[in-house]
């Protein structure tokens, strides 16, 4: 991946990496999960509203919460470390499906944080199809985002 200043890019410079010793796992450990091919990100915000009477019926905000979901789909790749922990998770429950993950931008800079592990599809498809792979990074507390 290369750090670029400026400018536009290409969203294959994303890089999401993903611990497969979960969150018991050392920063080291994380892993890149092979074959995904697209990514979204659904953010959740938290907004209080009030209308006090100075405001004139006017509403005011403050975002007092937040979380995330990063949605990867892709290709399900036997022997691939990342892949197959995640793919693993479709049959976990609990503790089993938190985990930490590294979400690395083309500008160098990162996100990292723990996830809770939701496989939305382990592998189906129509049977010319090449298996998929679905999953959700659910955020689990306070992200750390570092620039570069």
């Amino acid at each position: 991946m290369s750090v670029r200043s400026s400018g536009v890019f290409p969203v294959f410079e994303n890089v999401f990496k993903i611990n497969p010793n979960g969150r018991t796992g050392e920063p080291d450990d994380l892993v890149p999960i092979a074959e995904m091919e697209t990514f979204s990100v659904e953010m959740d915000g938290q907004v209080q509203e009030w209308t006090p009477m100075d405001a004139e019926g006017w509403v005011k905000r403050m975002m007092t919460g937040k979380g995330f979901t990063i949605k990867l789909s892709g290709k399900r790749c036997i022997g691939d470390p990342g892949n197959d922990y995640v793919a693993r998770c479709a049959w976990m429950t609990g503790s089993s499906c938190d985990s930490t993950y590294e979400w690395g931008f083309p500008n160098g800079d990162k996100l990292t944080g723990d996830c809770v592990v939701n496989v939305t599809n382990p592998g189906t498809g129509d049977a010319v199809d090449v298996g998929a792979l679905e999953i959700e990074l659910m955020s689990h507390g306070k992200p750390t985002y570092t620039q570069q």
